[in-house]
């Protein structure tokens, strides 16, 4: 099993910025592609940014050039760097990983964790 656990999210005034992670923990032999998406009170999850094992990124319209995505590969932790916060990127965040273990590929989830843009 795997295990991917977010920490960084809270409350930030609109123009500020925020640092989210996400570390994959367990019977982990590659991690193919490590990815943010989020979900706001009576909207459906949207995608928010990836980054792949060849290292090249995606980033959602909304946030291109305000977000960075990067990766640990050693440490098998993801990060999202945001800046330049708006009241419409409030949302739980989640972290999404495609991991190879096994001969299996899989997709796993976090929990979750909550980001709140506002004066």
């Amino acid at each position: 099993q795997v295990q991917l656990v977010e920490s960084g999210g809270g409350l930030v005034q609109p123009g500020g910025s925020l640092r989210l992670s996400c570390a994959a923990s367990g019977s982990i032999f590659r991690l193919n592609y490590m990815g943010w998406y989020r979900q706001s009170p009576g909207k459906q999850r949207e995608f928010v940014a990836a980054i792949f094992s060849s290292d090249s990124t995606k980033y959602s319209d909304s946030v291109e050039g305000r977000f960075t995505i990067s990766r640990d590969n050693p440490k098998n932790t993801v990060y999202l760097q945001m800046n330049s916060l708006k009241p419409d990127d409030t949302a739980v965040y989640y972290c999404t990983a495609e991991v190879v273990a096994a001969g299996l590929v899989t997709a796993y989830w976090g929990q979750g964790t909550q980001v709140t843009v506002s004066s």
